[in-house]
């Protein structure tokens, strides 16, 4: 069911108030047992993008930094106020500790540095999964009444569901993996910095205590790090209007290595991002 309440921003939320919130949702008499979609979509006007933040997310990224935003730079515009719907009393279950399981970006054109940007998010289609409960958040970035920019983000809170009991697909046997495009090396240095960049500073990416505490051997990196890093294989070689479609597979846990792989397509481009010696998925893509 769509969101039907308007709330209105009138400047980006402060991440370190939202967390505060995160963690108060961990605990027990916090915990939101609704079953139900948030029914508000927050809003914010006039958004503009610091240079500044834009460079570092570029530098951590291993993206170009030049006049029109990468196309996956807006979720981090947008994260403080998806977070902000995230941490709501009615959201259905804990921010902290949920995993980002699939994100689809529709960029309909290039979008430049310089634009005065308005943000809407709302969430949609809370389902039952095998692992627990997914729900998608919707981003959508305008410019005056054009839209540019729409995400979907699927996050997963894993417990028990009524499709519990239902089968995994069978693992695959390990295999030689090919010769990748590229290696891409990635360390807490670089996903803390990420993480300052964008905001997302869930102790799952950044504290071993955290990341523990919630069933994690190590600190992982962010799926939006991986999401983006896969891109530099295709800089330049990017539609003006694609849609980009990711899901995210076995945590990368810190420090690693990664296989970054680019097959052309008809419509596009298949990447992925793969252990190097057992070969399974940790980002699997399609840009059409």
């Amino acid at each position: 069911m769509m969101a039907t309440k308007t709330v209105a921003l009138t400047e980006q939320p402060k991440t370190i108030d939202i967390y505060s919130r995160a963690v108060l949702g961990l605990l027990p008499w916090n915990k939101s047992n609704s079953r139900s979609v948030p029914q508000q979509t927050f809003t914010l006007t006039g958004l503009t993008v610091d240079t500044d933040n834009l460079a570092a997310y570029c530098r951590v990224t291993g993206l170009r930094f030049g006049d029109t935003l990468p196309i996956t730079y807006p979720f981090t515009l947008a994260f403080p106020t998806v977070m902000k719907l995230m941490v709501s009393k009615d959201f259905p279950f804990a921010a902290v500790g949920s995993v980002h399981a699939e994100n689809v970006i529709e960029s309909l054109r290039p979008i430049s540095v310089s634009e005065p940007l308005d943000l809407s998010v709302h969430a949609e289609n809370l389902r039952e999964h095998r692992k627990g409960l997914l729900i998608d958040v919707i981003t959508e970035i305008r410019v005056g009444r054009e839209l540019v920019w729409r995400q979907t983000s699927s996050f997963l809170n894993q417990q028990k569901t009524s499709l519990s009991g239902q089968p995994g697909p069978e693992p695959k046997a390990d295999e030689v993996p090919p010769m990748p495009m590229s290696t891409i090396r990635v360390d807490q240095t670089t996903i803390s910095k990420y993480a300052a960049v964008s905001g997302d500073r869930n102790p799952i990416h950044v504290s071993s205590l955290g990341a523990k505490a919630f069933g994690f051997p190590k600190t992982i990196a962010h799926g939006m790090w991986s999401a983006a890093a896969v891109l530099r294989t295709v800089e330049g070689s990017v539609a003006d209007k694609v849609t980009y479609s990711v899901r995210f597979g076995k945590p990368i846990l810190l420090p690693a290595t990664l296989n970054a792989y680019a097959d052309r397509t008809d419509g596009g481009w298949d990447l992925s991002l793969r252990h190097p010696k057992k070969g399974y998925p940790h980002v699997t893509a399609t840009l059409r």
